[in-house]
């Protein structure tokens, strides 16, 4: 049985790390305080007594726990990451500890009156009964990844001291910089030697998923001439009002907040404008790759179509591909899937099969040659102050990582 208090203690010691990733950065990692986890676990790894451990000069940290079966398993890997969002400050993290929830609102800073609700966020009522792990309300609480280190460590200090349950060659690694779209960028498909692997990197207990959006960043450029607006007439072009003509010629009711499922979006983020100049800077989403390319090119077109009505190119679209779904690369090995759900099951979880609205490193890892479905690490309301993880959730991934390994090694006996 997973140590419940160990799994608290644990996750205490990795959320109260501030390691937040800077996307305006070009280092790997993008912060230097993301040395702080990794090497922590490095030193961790060691102490637990795995082999092979390693952490290069990008903080990736790889290790393994050798087979102890006569027979060959395939390697197997977990993976998570260790930095957290830049959407919202992960420094000086308070972690709350709710015993026994009972359903009722959560006070998380009484002086600045925030409260988690279950009448906004009702996920939180499956769990009553259950320990709960809130913020304060002033930070994030960093369950995504850390979650999925607790997990993936527990479950390798478990199986270690535990060596009746037989297991294969297992290994795992901790990433920095998934949060801002870089996390598999610099990652050693080729070092890290595992047959398939799993990032520990969803939401509520059952998740499995193998498919996500398919996702790119796009850049809209709008150029306008600044003169007095004393003198203006027939000379100032203002640019903030040709950026709103190509927003509102999208389809409105396609972003974020009119979309669910399969559903794909355009989002625009993030607004920068002065008259001689606009950025608009949208991510573009579809879990359909025909879709995808037609959002793309939509966005093209538009430009053309209003540059023509200014008779000189204004407008300038500048697209980034940033990830593809990996469900192309899991159906033809859709046995990584089926062992997931079956040691579920097992564990008397049910699986909750779907589709990802987002991307983790494993999206970017299956394109790299390491298939890598997405198991859930507990954690709801992620990025943000109202984040929360029930303990149970982590004990119960620690277990699905455990039966995994054990039943890649019962398969290959048989």
């Amino acid at each position: 049985m997973i140590s419940k208090q160990a799994i608290i203690d644990r996750f205490i010691s990795y959320v109260t790390i501030d390691t937040e990733s800077d996307p305006n950065s070009d280092t790997t990692p993008s912060t230097q305080k993301q040395w702080n986890l990794a090497n922590k676990l490095f030193e961790e790894l060691k102490t637990m007594g795995m082999h092979d451990i390693s952490i290069d000069k990008n903080a990736y940290v790889m290790a393994t726990l050798p087979s102890n079966v006569d027979v060959d398993v395939p390697t197997i890997g977990f993976i998570s990451h260790f930095d957290t969002s830049p959407d919202f400050t992960g420094a000086n993290v308070k972690p709350q500890i709710i015993e026994n929830y009972d359903g009722k609102d959560i006070v998380l800073n009484s002086e600045k009156n925030i409260v988690l609700s279950p009448d906004y966020f009702d996920d939180i009522l499956q769990y009553t009964g259950q320990t709960i792990i809130t913020t304060d309300g002033t930070t994030l609480l960093g369950a995504d990844d850390k979650a999925g280190i607790t997990e993936i460590m527990s479950a390798m200090e478990y199986l270690i001291n535990h060596p009746e349950i037989e297991h294969g060659n297992i290994r795992v690694c901790f990433t920095p910089d998934e949060e801002i779209g870089r996390g598999a960028h610099k990652f050693d498909v080729e070092k890290f030697g595992a047959d398939w692997a799993y990032t520990m990197d969803g939401s509520q207990i059952g998740e499995l998923e193998y498919e996500n959006f398919n996702a790119a960043g796009a850049v809209i450029t709008v150029e306008g001439k600044i003169v007095h607006p004393g003198y203006a007439k027939g000379k100032m072009i203002n640019s903030m009002y040709i950026a709103t003509d190509f927003i509102n010629a999208l389809p409105r009711l396609e972003t974020p907040e009119h979309t669910e499922e399969y559903q794909g979006f355009f989002h625009l983020h993030q607004i920068d404008g002065k008259v001689d100049e606009t950025k608009l800077h949208y991510i573009i989403r579809d879990h359909d790759r025909d879709k995808f390319e037609a959002r793309k090119e939509m966005m093209h077109k538009l430009a053309i179509e209003l540059n023509s009505q200014y008779g000189k190119p204004i407008i300038l679209v500048t697209i980034t591909d940033q990830y593809f779904n990996m469900k192309e690369k899991i159906l033809p090995v859709m046995h990584t899937v089926d062992i997931a759900e079956e040691a579920m099951k097992e564990l008397d979880i049910k699986p909750l099969i779907k589709a990802i609205r987002g991307g983790t490193d494993g999206s970017q890892l299956s394109f790299m040659g390491l298939p890598c479905p997405n198991i859930f690490a507990g954690g709801h309301n992620f990025h943000g102050r109202y984040e929360y993880v029930p303990v149970e959730s982590m004990m119960k991934a620690t277990e699905v990582i455990c039966k995994i390994a054990e039943l890649t090694a019962k398969k290959q006996k048989k």
